[in-house]
């Protein structure tokens, strides 16, 4: 499997700088980690993207190449950032390569605000459905729990579905999961990314926005080997890790941990 390492905090509007070490932190930790849940070795092709320093639209060519590459190599890849903007390349190159495809995040932000050219790791979703390269029907967004009226009045708009944290536990994880793999397998492709702070930063400290009431990492690790079954899904992208910002290197580690059980 390909494992495409981003280490860029360009998009991070000064939350996500550090955010460009992670892909070398994570990978770090993973020496400590043996066969995942499903008992199988992970064993990844790993490369890494060019990152232009202080050239944003640059960059997200470079990435945007390097997941071209990826695609047309792999039926299924990981890419490891790296703040959230690297999102929008990756997802714009796999529509090319695969029409039709949706996307599921899992992130405490709707990411649907309208503020920069190329977007930044907040308003990555406004990208994707402004520039056509995403349908809103063909988007998913789990885990919400912090958001402006901006956001709430686009997601209105555009009827993007969402669960937020309050539906997941009012409702149960089973529930949710049921509904969410219902959704992806009416998509032709389906391209997953998560980033860390959907976690409660009791789980996972070291990121950006730290916003309380989160998943625990159990519970996502559920969601991802339910989803992961899916044979539609061409790849998976973990972001926002920064490891300035952690505690004992726990989020790291956590990182590490998903990137182990994404693993099939």
């Amino acid at each position: 499997m390909k494992l495409i390492k981003i280490p860029s905090g360009q998009g991070g509007l000064g939350h996500g700088n550090g955010a460009a070490k992670a892909p070398d932190m994570i990978m770090e930790q993973t020496k400590e980690l043996f066969l995942n849940e499903d008992k199988l070795q992970p064993i990844f092709e790993v490369e890494q993207a060019h990152i232009i320093p202080n050239n944003f639209s640059e960059t997200n060519e470079s990435i945007m190449k390097k997941a071209t590459e990826a695609f047309s190599s792999s039926s299924r890849a990981i890419f490891l950032g790296g703040d959230h903007s690297i999102t929008f390349p990756i997802v714009k190159a796999a529509a090319k390569k695969y029409p039709g495809i949706g996307l599921l995040v899992f992130d405490a932000h709707p990411d649907c605000e309208n503020d920069f050219a190329p977007p930044s790791q907040e308003d990555i979703i406004n990208g994707l459905i402004n520039q056509g390269i995403i349908a809103p029907e063909r988007i998913l967004l789990v885990g919400l729990r912090n958001w402006d009226r901006n956001e709430i009045a686009f997601i209105k708009e555009k009827k993007i579905p969402h669960v937020t944290m309050k539906q997941i536990m009012q409702n149960g994880i089973s529930e949710v999961i049921n509904g969410i793999t219902e959704s992806m397998r009416e998509w032709p492709h389906a391209y997953v990314s998560i980033d860390i702070d959907v976690l409660d930063p009791a789980f996972a400290p070291g990121t950006g926005y730290r916003e309380p009431g989160g998943l625990s990492t159990r519970e996502l690790l559920t969601f991802i080997q339910r989803i992961k079954l899916l044979k539609n899904v061409r790849a998976f992208d973990i972001v926002e890790v920064n490891p300035e910002k952690d505690v004992d290197n726990l989020t790291t580690k956590v990182a590490a941990k998903i990137l182990w059980e994404l693993y099939s």
